[in-house]
């Protein structure tokens, strides 16, 4: 844990597709509220949750809202760190055009606007999660 205590770095790892149960809206909510109070958190997208960040989400068959764009709020929240896990995009036959694009400005590049996607394979996610403080799974 960070120094006195103080929970500093988090992952959230979305396993479930974004409709038909509530883990992906409560885990985006959830994210929205750590990263409000200064914690570095990071997301992961694996198995099913991977479709949690294609393009052009039509919840209108299902009646249900479409959170979808509240991701691109994620940069607002200084959330740069987001994983999708190479394996579970391939599975599922999709590729990162599939995705939407995510972005945050860098206030130490004179605030370029930079990708906080970044597909990693499942060794390289499994070690991101070892230097976590805590690493909670939806």
């Amino acid at each position: 844990m960070s120094e006195e205590g103080i929970i500093k770095k988090l992952m959230y790892v979305n396993r479930k597709a974004p409709y038909g149960t509530i883990y992906a809206l409560e885990s985006l909510e959830v994210v929205l509220i750590g990263a409000a109070f200064d914690q570095q958190v990071s997301l992961a997208f694996v198995d099913d949750g991977v479709y949690q960040l294609t393009r052009s989400q039509n919840t209108d068959g299902i009646g249900m809202k479409n959170f979808s764009p509240t991701y691109a709020a994620l940069g607002d929240y200084d959330v740069r760190h987001i994983y999708v896990e190479r394996e579970s995009l391939e599975a599922r036959g999709l590729t990162v055009e599939d995705l939407m694009p995510l972005t945050y400005e860098d206030e130490d590049d004179d605030w370029a606007e930079k990708e906080s996607l970044r597909i990693v394979d499942s060794s390289e996610l499994a070690t991101l999660m070892g230097e976590q403080d805590v690493v909670l799974s939806f």
